[in-house]
C-alpha cells in the first residue's frame, strides 16, 4: 500500500512528528526500517514451525510477560510518569495492575479455552463427532495508543500470545518513554522472535502495514483506523479498530446529585481527559445543569484546590500539538462555567465545565480528548435520545437516572459500544463484558475471554468413520438422483433437535448410587460386618 500525503498526516497525527520516534538504531531492540520485513518472515516461519501452538510455551510467555510487569513496576509508574505525568495511584490502577490481572485469566483459563468444544448433534451427524477446535490466527500485528501506553499496546498482547500467535508489537511513539522501555525489556522476558517490539513513527507504521499478517488490532483515532483497515484490505486480513468518539452523559434529577457529579467529573479528568470513553459531553435540562455546576463547583475544589495546576493528581497533555487543538476547542465553543485556565509551557488544561452549548460548535464536532466537559440542553430524555442518533454511534454511553423507565428508554433507543449506569468508565473494568466499538468508534472486541476469541479462528471439524450405517443413511447424495433420494435426504437434512442426554446422565448416576448400596449390604453381610453399617443404609 502507498500512502499518500494526506494519509502522512493522519499518520503523522497518530503515531508521532519526528522528535519523539525512536527506532533500533538509537538503542532500542526493535529492529531498523529496512528489517521490518525480515523480521515479520522470521515470525512467520516460528509461526509455520508450531512454535506458538504449544501450550506450555505459550504459557511461559504469559508467565514472562507477568514477570516483566512484577519486577519493573516502579520503572513502568515513572516512565508514564515522564510521558503524560501520570500520578502513581492511575499508573498503577489503571495500566500496571489491570495488566497484572489480564495476564493471570489468560494463565488460569487458558488449558480450558484451548480445548476443542463439542456441537450438539443431528440426525445426520448421530454416529459422527462435530466440534470447534481453537487455533491462532498466525502472525498478528498490534498497534497501540499513546494515551494508556502500557494497557492499549499490551492488553491485546496476551490474549494474542495465549491463542497462540505470534505478535509484533507496536507502541505509539507519542509516549516514547514508554515505549522505549517496552522495546529495551520486554524482550528479556519473552520470545522476541515470536514477540518482536517495533518502535519508531510514519515509515515504521508505514511499513509495517506494507507486510500481511493474518490479523491486525489497532488503537487509535478513527481517522487512522480507516487507513489501517485500507492496508488490511490489501490481503483480506481480519481487523479490530478500538477508536473513540464522543460518548455522551445524561443526567436527570432523580439522581443522587453528590455522588452523580463525582462519578462524572472522575471519569473526565483521569488522565487529564485522555481516555477514549471519557464523558465527552453532558446532555440534561437548565434546571439539572444548575445543580451540576453549583456541586462540580465544590468537588473540584475539594478534589485540587485553588491551584489545579500545583495537584499531583492532575496530568499533562501529551503534546503541544495536542494541548493547542484542545484549547481552540475551550475557546471557540459556549461560556466557561467552571475552570478555563491554561499554561502552554507545562502543557496543563484546568478541569473546565462548558455552557450554552450549541449542537454545531466546534467542541462538539470531534472527540475533546482533554478535560473540557461541555453541557448541551435538552428538555427530555426523548429529545437526548434524538440528539445521540443523530450522531456517530459513540464507544461509551453514560446514564444517570433513578427512574428505570428512563434507564429502559435510553438503553433500548441508543446504540453505544458499552454503557455504564450512574457511573463512568467501570464497564471497562470488568473482563466479563466484552470492550469495543461499533460504527466509527471502532469494530470488534477483546479483555478476557473475548481478547482470546478475538486471536483465535474456531474452526470446525466433524470427524466421520467408515461405519456401514453411517454410509447406508448417507448414500442418498450419490447419483442417480432419483425423486426417493430428494425425499429421504430432505427428511436426513431437516436436522431436527435430538433429545438431551441430561436426564439420562442423572438417572445413570442414580442408578450407580443404589447399585453401589446394594453391593455394600451384600459384601458386608458376606464378611460378616452389617450389624455396623450406618441405619441408612441397613
Amino acid at each position: 500500500m502507498v500512502i499518500m500525503p494526506e494519509k502522512d498526516k493522519l499518520l503523522k497525527e497518530n503515531v508521532g512528528d519526528g522528535p519523539g520516534s525512536r527506532s533500533s538504531s538509537k538503542g532500542s531492540s526493535s529492529p531498523k526500517v529496512l528489517d521490518i520485513p525480515l523480521l515479520v518472515q522470521q515470525a512467520r516461519e516460528a509461526y509455520n514451525d508450531g512454535v506458538t501452538r504449544d501450550l506450555e510455551f505459550r504459557k511461559r510467555n504469559l508467565r514472562g510477560l507477568l514477570k516483566f510487569y512484577n519486577e519493573n513496576r516502579q520503572q513502568l509508574v515513572d516512565v508514564l510518569h515522564k510521558d503524560l505525568r501520570k500520578h502513581a495511584f492511575e499508573a498503577m490502577i489503571t495500566e500496571v495492575n489491570y495488566l497484572i490481572n489480564d495476564v493471570k485469566t489468560m494463565l488460569n483459563n487458558l488449558d480450558e479455552w484451548s480445548k476443542p468444544k463439542a456441537v450438539q448433534k443431528s440426525l445426520a451427524t448421530m454416529l459422527d463427532r462435530p466440534y470447534v477446535l481453537p487455533e491462532p490466527h498466525g502472525v498478528v500485528l498490534v498497534m497501540g495508543a499513546w494515551n494508556y501506553p502500557l494497557q492499549l499496546s499490551l492488553v491485546p498482547v496476551s490474549g494474542a500470545i495465549a491463542a497462540g500467535n505470534c505478535v509484533v508489537i507496536k507502541p505509539s511513539d507519542l509516549s516514547p518513554a514508554t515505549s522505549a522501555f517496552i522495546a529495551d525489556t520486554l524482550p528479556r522476558y519473552v520470545d522476541s522472535r515470536c514477540f518482536p517490539v517495533v518502535c519508531g513513527g510514519i515509515p515504521e507504521s508505514t511499513q509495517l502495514l506494507e507486510q500481511q499478517f493474518d490479523y491486525i488490532f489497532y488503537t487509535g483515532s478513527s481517522a487512522v483506523g480507516k487507513i489501517v483497515r485500507e492496508a488490511s484490505n490489501k490481503h483480506l486480513t481480519p481487523v479490530t479498530l478500538e477508536l473513540g468518539g464522543k460518548s455522551p452523559v445524561w443526567l436527570d434529577e432523580t439522581v443522587n446529585m453528590d455522588y452523580a457529579v463525582r462519578r462524572i467529573l472522575w471519569g473526565k479528568v483521569i488522565n487529564l481527559g485522555q481516555t477514549c470513553i471519557a464523558p465527552d459531553y453532558l446532555l440534561c435540562t437548565k434546571a439539572t445543569e444548575a445543580r451540576f455546576l453549583a456541586m462540580a463547583k465544590q468537588v473540584l475544589k475539594e478534589w485540587f484546590g485553588d491551584k489545579p495546576e500545583e495537584a499531583v493528581e492532575l496530568g499533562r497533555i501529551v503534546n503541544q500539538r495536542h494541548f493547542e487543538r484542545v484549547k481552540k476547542l475551550l475557546e471557540s465553543s459556549g461560556k466557561v462555567a467552571l475552570g478555563g485556565r491554561s499554561n502552554a509551557k507545562d502543557l496543563f488544561i484546568e478541569p473546565t465545565v462548558l455552557t450554552d452549548v450549541k449542537p454545531d460548535d466546534s467542541v462538539m464536532q470531534e472527540e475533546i480528548f482533554g478535560p473540557v466537559l461541555p453541557i448541551v440542553n435538552v428538555q427530555s430524555a426523548a429529545e437526548a435520545i434524538h440528539f445521540i442518533n443523530s450522531r456517530d454511534k459513540p464507544l461509551a454511553f453514560y446514564i444517570f437516572t433513578k427512574d428505570k423507565s428512563t434507564e429502559t428508554l435510553l438503553l433500548k433507543n441508543t446504540t453505544a459500544g458499552g454503557v455504564t449506569v450512574n457511573d463512568t468508565l467501570f464497564h471497562i473494568g470488568v473482563e466479563e463484558l466484552p470492550f469495543g466499538g461499533v460504527g466509527m468508534s471502532g469494530m470488534g472486541a477483546y479483555h478476557g475471554k473475548f481478547s482470546f476469541d478475538t486471536f483465535t479462528h474456531y474452526k470446525p471439524v466433524l470427524e466421520r468413520g467408515f461405519n456401514p450405517l453411517v454410509e447406508k443413511l448417507c448414500s442418498v447424495r450419490y447419483p442417480p438422483y432419483t425423486p426417493q433420494k430428494m425425499e429421504r435426504a430432505k427428511n436426513l437434512l431437516k436436522n431436527p433437535k435430538l433429545p438431551s442426554l441430561t436426564p439420562l446422565k442423572y438417572l445413570f448416576t442414580f442408578g450407580v448410587g443404589v447399585a453401589s448400596v446394594f453391593a455394600l449390604k451384600a459384601a458386608a453381610k458376606r464378611f460378616g460386618f452389617d450389624d455396623d453399617l450406618p441405619y441408612v443404609l441397613q
